[in-house]
């Protein structure tokens, strides 16, 4: 990939930047089932999210490494600051994302570069990718028959891995898609509630319950199985449908999300996939807004640049 940055729109500093505030404006959002400053859950406190995010920041953007270089610098920094698995799906999803922003030719779309990254993933990627995921300790793996993570790692790319992965992986898919679930569903969810809401908050709820209603979570699939995820969409459904109904700032619909935030912690379930596509599309957001040069302007003016999300970048099997 040609090296030569877009220094006038990213740098380091910037990308870190976005990375941090896309994790913190993620815990803001009222998500059920999931960690939140509204309701902690599974072990695990709001600030232990926060240290993480601050600490992965700096490490996604440091000089010289390689998507998997970051990943594990990512994973490592968390580890120094937390004793439990926060982030690891947000780590795999941001990586790529802070090298295609670092490595972004002029007149590319943040996209195209990302595809470019995503193709140019080796086998190298593969072993400190592996390394990181075992680093992380995360629950709920499963049992692969191929290229388990916690067998030796297989010489072969990391585009490869996640390809195999996909089926039951929505991570492992967003490699292979050139992250279709992010610019396709996702980030036109946040600027569509940007445009309504003039709030943050509620637009990434949006895409937090439009990501869950319209896809099996694949970490409740994992740990829980598919029926039990299949029922999480179509409860995330009704809720999504009255959010959708809402031209106002949808604060009355706290109660029955809060309830169903209850609901699913009593049980042990934890939308984790979702929240993860979440923090990933809020950071494509801040990075789009930057690159287009959008931060300052009316947020009932962004939804015009919602063209830029349909770019892509061929991304076939090998």
């Amino acid at each position: 990939m040609n090296s030569m940055n877009h220094p006038e729109v990213f740098t380091a500093t910037s990308i870190a930047d976005a990375i941090g505030s896309a994790c913190i404006a993620e815990l803001g959002a009222l998500k059920p089932g999931n960690v939140s400053v509204h309701s902690e859950g599974h072990g695990m406190a709001v600030d232990d999210f926060v240290r993480s995010a601050w600490a992965i920041a700096p490490a996604l953007v440091r000089p010289g490494l390689s998507v998997g270089g970051r990943t594990l610098a990512a994973i490592q920094a968390t580890r120094r600051v937390v004793d439990c698995n926060t982030n690891l799906g947000i780590v795999l999803l941001c990586a790529p994302l802070a090298h295609a922003a670092l490595h972004m030719r002029r007149g590319q779309t943040l996209r195209e570069a990302l595809g470019e990254t995503l193709l140019a993933l080796d086998a190298n990627d593969t072993a400190l990718t592996y390394e990181a995921i075992r680093l992380a300790e995360p629950a709920g793996l499963g049992d692969v028959g191929q290229y388990d993570v916690r067998s030796s790692n297989p010489v072969v790319s990391l585009y490869q891995v996640m390809h195999s992965a996909q089926g039951h992986d929505r991570i492992a898919r967003q490699y292979v898609s050139n992250y279709a679930d992010i610019f396709e569903l996702a980030l036109p969810r946040v600027y569509d509630g940007m445009g309504r809401w003039d709030n943050e908050e509620w637009a990434a709820v949006s895409a937090y319950l439009g990501l869950l209603s319209a896809l099996t979570d694949t970490h409740i699939e994992r740990k829980h199985g598919t029926c039990l995820a299949q029922d999480v969409c179509v409860r995330a459904k009704r809720l999504d449908d009255l959010l959708l109904g809402e031209n106002e700032t949808p604060q009355k619909l706290a109660d029955p999300l809060m309830q169903f935030d209850t609901e699913l912690k009593r049980q042990g379930i934890n939308p984790g996939t979702s929240a993860d596509l979440t923090v990933a599309t809020l950071l494509v957001k801040r990075l789009q807004d930057k690159l287009h040069g959008i931060g300052q302007l009316p947020l009932r003016g962004r939804g015009t640049f919602l063209g830029c999300c349909s770019s892509t970048v061929s991304l076939t099997a090998t």
